[in-house]
């Protein structure tokens, strides 16, 4: 795909849960290989911003139009926009009982991969153990991590790796990380971030650069992982965008002028 074309373009979108319109009217256009950052206060409409690309089910398109690699991204069910390389990440991930990470995972891939490349040789389940044990070596988790149920008694850390896990495993076109930093000491902060500019750096000269579209609070995980571009989300809205002076803007303002301006229109 031309780096010069949007991989993901929003153009006036909006998304109501059980009857309330929460996204009122986002527009946004993402390159290939960009990291843009979404900040704004509880109940902005981050999280149903992001929802509602992968498609979840309790999100009602009200109008507007998603375009994902030339593609009309809200004609695909759930399951087919992560075939074409979409993927989300959870602000409160699940658990599975009675499955393991290493198998979960294991088929997870061998789905994508079915559709997204039918021509390249299936990796064996011994071979895809090996290179996941590798994974999570680097996000500093025991071997014994990947043999665990999905989730079952995972600390907040642990599911947050768990997320990136499945991520490095799927290697997605566009990931959305929707507070994905929420809840982590500095330690699992940096860890988080290192794995994602890793996986960047190795796809950085491929036909599909990791694409990044983080939803966060905390300005500190942007010291770690510097964003291309900023969007202030307010009411639904994004009334601004810039770069990453504005997120330090924000973490010395907040967001009182964004929230006074557009009282008015709800």
């Amino acid at each position: 795909m031309s780096p010069h074309l949007p991989l993901l373009s929003i153009c006036d979108l909006h998304v109501s849960i059980a009857g309330k319109e929460v996204v009122r009217g986002v527009s946004l256009d993402i390159h290939p290989g960009e990291v843009h950052v979404i900040m704004g206060p509880n109940g902005a409409g981050k999280s149903t911003l992001v929802q509602a690309l992968m498609g979840h089910p309790d999100m009602s398109i009200l109008g507007g139009s998603v375009k994902f690699r030339g593609k009309n991204l809200l004609a695909m069910k759930p399951h087919e926009r992560a075939q074409a390389g979409l993927f989300l990440a959870f602000q409160h991930p699940r658990d599975i009982a009675g499955v393991s990470l290493r198998s979960f995972l294991f088929s997870a891939q061998k789905m994508q991969m079915a559709v997204r490349n039918p021509k390249a040789k299936i990796i064996s389940p011994v071979q895809f153990r090996d290179a996941l044990l590798a994974q999570a070596a680097a996000l500093h988790l025991d071997a014994s991590f990947i043999e665990r149920d999905v989730n079952k008694g995972f600390s907040g850390g642990e599911r947050k790796k768990a997320e990136l896990l499945q991520l490095l495993t799927l290697q997605p076109v566009l990931a959305l990380l929707d507070e994905t930093d929420s809840g982590l000491d500095l330690d699992a902060l940096r860890i988080l971030a290192e794995g994602l500019k890793r996986l960047r750096r190795e796809r950085a000269k491929s036909r599909n650069p990791l694409t990044l579209l983080l939803v966060t609070h905390n300005p500190r995980f942007l010291k770690y992982l510097p964003p291309d571009h900023v969007h202030v989300m307010v009411h639904g809205k994004i009334p601004e965008g810039g770069g990453p002076a504005l997120a330090r803007r924000l973490e010395r303002q907040g967001f009182a002028r964004y929230v006074q301006k557009t009282d008015g229109l709800q």
